[in-house]
């Protein structure tokens, strides 16, 4: 490719890791610029900071009545953070262009150069603030601080803009008549970067949180040496047999309702395949539009359906009184009798014409010529079904029925969050909502419903890689 490099120089290395360093810390509150006073939450991170101003100032009201700052000094800090982490992002994005040919490097030196510039001013702004929040005359009540953040944030900037201006003039000028352009790999590795990145900041970066099964930590508390406790609360889950028998009882219910949705993973399937030998492609859109609806529909939503159908003065009952003559007031949404068989009925409703999907999109890729090949030798409709679409779906199926194994423990919590009520709490509570509820129920325990979470975590991975293994040695193929 014409004037494609590639990133050898240590100073193009250097300036990469800056910028996606700086793009990280930006999500780590102990490192925020922001927080200029203790005042400020202290479990907010500099983004935050810059883009929501109620939680910035979520602590300050009663300060800015009194006197004890001023409104616009943080008024600038919340700018200047939102001025920062624009410049951050900026950086962070062209920077990436580094992996071009000449013409893109140099359009990602000048916009990175910008893009530092723009992050070091808001740091200056911040740190102005601060030094002024400094000579407050309610020190004891305001109790200022110079976050080191600002410095952190502050030396990455200044590696970006230096660096960036030795590229300026170390990098040769493209030529006029050359064209943008970037190496195929290059290409695809800048296209999954937002998605990698997302996936980071929402599944990673959360694990942080784990660090709260080591203490004995209150909502709306810290994390200091003086409420850690170790691993008190990792022998207080097998030692104390209340909560040993919870969890045995919940986990229980949990395997029972996922079991029961991986006896039937195959229904789908199935679905898929009788819906594909439809004809008619109006009823077949219908019928498949008719079945896909269900599941955008909130779980809340449901609940009002099966109340206004099963409760004491539903359909059901109203049906049997005044059309069958049979007297009946029975509340079938009270009581756990059969309730993991309703729970599951429910899932499937709602979830069989979304699961169908992957199955029809997999028939539609099967060759045409296999079912004239069939119907050429005599087949029927149902021996093609059987000896042609069904052992294509067979590898789709399988892949499908690891990550449900995989995921056994996680069955989700709305679902039975909403159906719950004091009679079938006992059989209805999965591990999900176990943990929801004993994290912020009323006698919140975060760290306990933490360690639980993070148990649940790591046998999820072990199921996920157990299985994996075991597909791999029974079909000869894995899913990674």
């Amino acid at each position: 490719m014409k004037n494609q490099t590639k990133i050898i120089n240590p100073i193009e290395i250097t300036i990469i890791i800056a910028a996606a360093a700086s793009a990280l810390l930006m999500f780590v509150p102990s490192l925020n610029p922001a927080r200029i006073t203790s005042l400020i939450d202290r479990t907010m991170s500099f983004f935050t900071s810059g883009v929501s101003w109620g939680r910035l100032s979520v602590f300050l009201e009663r300060p800015f009545r009194l006197g004890w700052v001023e409104q616009i000094d943080f008024i600038i800090v919340f700018i200047g953070s939102l001025i920062s982490c624009l410049g951050i992002l900026i950086s962070v994005v062209t920077v990436s262009f580094l992996i071009g040919n000449v013409k893109f490097k140099n359009l990602s030196n000048k916009f990175t150069i910008i893009g530092s510039v723009i992050q070091i001013i808001g740091l200056a702004l911040i740190f102005i603030m601060a030094l002024k929040i400094q000579n407050t005359d309610f020190p004891d009540r305001v109790n200022p601080v110079i976050p080191t953040g600002i410095f952190v944030f502050f030396a990455l900037a200044m590696i970006v803009l230096i660096g960036s201006i030795i590229l300026v003039f170390k990098t040769p000028k493209a030529a006029k008549d050359d064209r943008f352009e970037m190496a195929r790999p290059y290409q695809l590795l800048l296209m999954y970067l937002p998605f990698a990145a997302l996936i980071f900041v929402f599944s990673y970066l959360p694990l942080w949180g784990w660090r709260y099964a080591f203490f004995d930590y209150r909502a709306g508390g810290v994390l200091s040496k003086d409420n850690f406790v170790g691993f008190k609360w990792f022998v207080f889950l097998f030692q104390n047999a209340a909560t040993r028998n919870d969890m045995i009882r919940v986990i229980r219910n949990t395997l029972i309702m996922s079991g029961l949705g991986i006896a039937t993973s195959w229904l789908p399937m199935v679905f898929a395949i009788f819906l594909a030998e439809i004809t008619s492609t109006r009823f077949k859109r219908f019928v498949q539009i008719f079945s896909t609806i269900p599941n955008f529909i909130s779980w809340v939503i449901v609940y009002s359906l099966a109340l206004a159908m099963f409760a004491t003065d539903g359909f059901v009952n109203g049906f049997l009184n005044q059309v069958l003559n049979i007297p009946s007031d029975t509340n079938y949404l009270m009581g756990d009798s059969l309730i993991w068989i309703k729970m599951w009925a429910w899932g499937t409703w709602k979830g069989l014409g979304w699961s169908a999907i992957i199955y029809i999109s997999a028939i539609s890729s099967i060759d045409p010529v296999m079912y004239e090949s069939a119907e050429i030798d005599g087949a029927s409709r149902f021996q093609k079904m059987r000896y042609i679409t069904l052992p294509s779906l067979m590898p789709t199926y399988f892949v499908l029925l690891v990550l449900s194994v995989a995921s056994i423990l996680s069955n989700g919590m709305d679902q039975y969050l909403v159906f719950s009520n004091p009679t079938n709490t006992d059989s209805i509570t999965v591990l999900d909502l176990y943990v929801y509820q004993l994290g912020l129920g009323d006698n919140g325990n975060i760290p306990l419903s933490t360690l639980i979470g993070m148990f649940k975590s790591i046998i999820s991975i072990t199921l996920l890689f157990a299985v994996n293994r075991l597909s791999k040695r029974v079909r000869g193929e894995s899913v990674f």
